[in-house]
């Protein structure tokens, strides 16, 4: 099929305005009530939007494969078994439970480090806050240097941008615009793997590299795919999960009043997040055999879009599902996939939410969107996030 490897990274017609990119789920909705399965001919692929079609289609790695393009083997996200089971075991360790909570402290440093040196009673949530905690804690993790962590805002941003539009001409924009990044990033990540070839050091990095799989050494593609990986998942995810919850705080003010009163309903807060403004809104997997999906067959090698941002509010699983219930239980969203993808960093994002939004809320108070913002959507299909999202508030 025709341009298969690039219809997740293409708009539907039915988002083809800043409006609808800032709040899609409407438009969800109303597609996975009238075609739960349907072929985009224009994207060369099908969409679902019902929890159970889609539930099914991740869950089943042997039918629907990650695997796409000659390169793609080298990243977790696009790997199937063994292979992937083989590589997140050895990566996992670095992602354990108590690995995690170690880094609270240091996380707890940098929320208060980075509410500190705002000025004034406003700020734009994503530049000044969201966006610099995950990537300050990634390149820590992977022990780049700090000087460096400009970068990764610029290639993280590359890594999730979507073609224009559906002309040949973005295509090959939008491709060439990747292909430079990746270029980028594989020539910096080789210069620190030889450094730490030669000097390892108490950091991921080190540790992959010294790493064996049934008595073999990573390769260096695949070191550097997992950096990549961790580049674009930690930090972007991370930073709309952050900004889309002070984005709930401003619309819904009662939520935010009884945040404060009671901080112990956070980790529930972000768990309804997740579902209602999920990072992620659309996953992409293609067929290795012809398969049926509710009436439709879908051919082998044929791709499909599962477009969680509308499972997320299917009224089958979830009772008033456009409506944020700030202790939802239970709350089986799908926003960090789901089977053996089921996303690794997940407990580092809800951890750096958490203590991102506790430490706000310690220092901040009547949050609101500064009037007559102009924010602009991530020019993205499979992240929903915005670039900009300024609010004032008072200091407590």
């Amino acid at each position: 099929m025709k341009n298969v490897k690039y219809a997740n990274m293409l708009s539907m017609t039915e988002l083809d305005s800043t409006e609808k990119r800032l709040l899609p789920f409407e438009i969800l909705a109303r597609l996975r009530q009238e075609t739960p399965i349907r072929y985009d001919s224009a994207r060369n692929c099908w969409d679902l939007f019902t929890y159970e079609d889609i539930h099914r289609v991740l869950k089943d790695t042997a039918t629907f494969s990650s695997v796409r393009g000659a390169n793609s083997g080298q990243n977790l996200l696009f790997m199937d078994p063994p292979k992937h089971a083989q590589m997140r075991d050895l990566v996992n360790k670095a992602f354990t439970p108590r690995a995690i909570q170690e880094l609270a402290p240091r996380i707890q440093t940098i929320s208060e480090e980075l509410l500190k040196q705002i000025n004034g009673s406003e700020m734009d949530v994503v530049s000044d806050f969201a966006t610099p905690l995950p990537v300050i804690v990634i390149a820590e993790l992977l022990g780049v240097p700090a000087e460096d962590r400009s970068h990764f805002k610029r290639w993280s941003d590359v890594l999730v941008e979507s073609a224009e539009d559906l002309t040949n001409d973005a295509f090959e924009k939008i491709t060439q615009k990747r292909m430079q990044t990746a270029e980028e990033l594989t020539f910096y990540f080789k210069n620190i793997l030889k450094i730490r070839s030669q000097s390892p050091q108490d950091d991921l990095i080190s540790a992959l590299l010294s790493a064996e799989i049934n008595g073999k050494k990573l390769n260096e593609s695949e070191v550097i795919g997992f950096c990549i990986l961790l580049l674009a998942a930690g930090n972007e995810t991370t930073t709309n999960l952050i900004t889309n919850g002070i984005r709930i705080l401003t619309e819904e003010p009662a939520i935010q009043s009884e945040l404060y009163r009671n901080p112990d309903l956070i980790p529930s807060f972000i768990e309804e997040v997740l579902r209602y403004y999920p990072p992620i809104v659309s996953i992409g997997r293609i067929a290795t055999q012809d398969v049926q999906i509710g009436p439709q067959t879908v051919k082998a090698g044929d791709q499909v879009i599962s477009w969680v941002g509308a499972a997320n509010r299917d009224a089958s699983k979830f009772p008033n599902p456009d409506s944020f219930n700030l202790e939802r239980k239970p709350n089986p969203h799908m926003s960090f996939g789901f089977g053996i993808h089921f996303c690794l960093g997940a407990p580092l994002a809800r951890l750096e939410a958490k203590i991102a939004l506790q430490s706000l809320l310690q220092h901040a108070e009547e949050l609101k969107l500064v009037s007559n913002s102009s924010i602009m959507p991530i020019p993205s299909t499979f992240v929903f996030g915005v670039k900009n999202y300024p609010v004032s508030f008072n200091r407590r």
